[in-house]
């Protein structure tokens, strides 16, 4: 079971409150100096704020919190507040919500974290681009991304894979926007992270984008915008990162298209151009992988386990031990050779490179 402190307790309940607008809870939590001196005074607190009284007593704010956590703890989420030891301190400089509501891999948050975003009309070809890098950054960073169509959900078809993604919400973990992703939705909540700072059964409003977009800027080391038009949720999510100083990188586009012309816009004023993944890597000195994951066919792997064992074989010694044709294992030999798993040495003999 989960255990927070009275104050993040208090935190909890006060950005729970549906009734309360974000800006409302922060003139309360002004007044009051703390979290649980506003808790335990909060008529007082909201009469002296709002000139009106609370529609609230201790006794009710003790007995919906004790509520509140139980069905947090029932359907498996959790609260990173402010005054949590993993609160991202990246987020911390940027305008933060007190609490992040969660479901999935909480230790996600102390990972470094790239950010992936396009708009909802993403080309095709944009989209398969987000994908690939979306996999290959997964594998050093976890990818923060929203839910959208388009790009957003292009990153997370690649970096779902790796459970290496969190994904932020702008409405509360049991609703999902749009609908038509709520399978997507629940899969990463079952192998990667989804937070949002809105309470359970918080609908999406006009400004939850907006406040969405401050958390992924604010989250990751830099961003990868992958379309984005003239005025796309992208775009605005490149313009915080370079607000809160994070590297912003950019797939360039032919001028002519309608979904690039924020990523010119943004490469015009200094943003890193973005033809592949090394692009992002080289900002952070992370060198070239020099391993590569190769798929192979049953009859690859089988030629290629009894050459590994062997060292070095003859094609049609090997064709008899591998009880195939000699033609095949010569071909396979061939496919194995261009994955770069075996070399020729010479009188038709092949040997393992690793």
């Amino acid at each position: 079971m989960t255990r927070y402190t009275q104050e993040e307790q208090a935190l909890i309940w006060l950005c729970a409150c549906n009734e309360l607008e974000p800006h409302e809870r922060a003139v309360l939590l002004r007044a009051a100096g703390d979290p649980e001196t506003l808790f335990e005074r909060f008529e007082f607190f909201y009469e002296k704020a709002f000139s009106g009284p609370a529609e609230s007593d201790l006794s009710s704010r003790k007995r919906n919190l004790e509520a509140l956590l139980a069905e947090m703890e029932e359907k498996g989420y959790f609260a990173v507040t402010v005054l949590s030891r993993d609160y991202p301190e990246s987020l911390k400089a940027a305008f933060p919500p007190l609490v992040l509501f969660g479901a999935g891999k909480r230790e996600l948050l102390k990972e470094d974290i790239f950010c992936v975003v396009g708009s909802r009309i993403t080309p095709p070809w944009a989209a398969r681009f987000g994908t690939e890098i979306a996999a290959a950054l997964s594998k050093r960073f976890a990818v923060v991304t929203g839910l959208a169509e388009g790009g957003d959900l292009a990153a997370v078809h690649g970096a779902l894979p790796a459970g290496k993604l969190i994904s932020v919400l702008p409405c509360g973990l049991d609703e999902c926007y749009p609908a038509a992703h709520a399978s997507v939705k629940e899969e990463i909540g079952r192998v990667g992270l989804l937070l949002s700072e809105y309470p359970f059964g918080e609908k999406t409003r006009k400004y939850s984008f907006h406040a969405r977009n401050r958390i992924l800027a604010g989250l990751c080391k830099g961003v990868l915008v992958l379309s984005a038009g003239e005025k796309s949720g992208a775009l605005i999510t490149a313009n915080t990162a370079l607000e809160y100083g994070r590297d912003v990188f950019a797939v360039p586009y032919n001028p002519s298209v309608a979904q690039g012309v924020g990523c010119n816009e943004l490469l015009k004023r200094g943003a890193y151009v973005c033809t592949c993944v090394q692009d992002i890597f080289d900002c952070y000195g992370i060198l070239p992988q020099t391993e590569r994951e190769v798929t192979l066919s049953g009859a690859e792997e089988k030629v290629y386990n009894i050459l590994h064992a062997e060292g070095e074989l003859h094609t049609a010694v090997l064709a008899e031990r591998a009880g195939m044709p000699v033609y095949e294992a010569a071909a396979t030999l061939s496919a194995l050779e261009l994955k770069g798993l075996v070399v020729k040495s010479g009188g038709n003999r092949y040997g393992c490179v690793k």
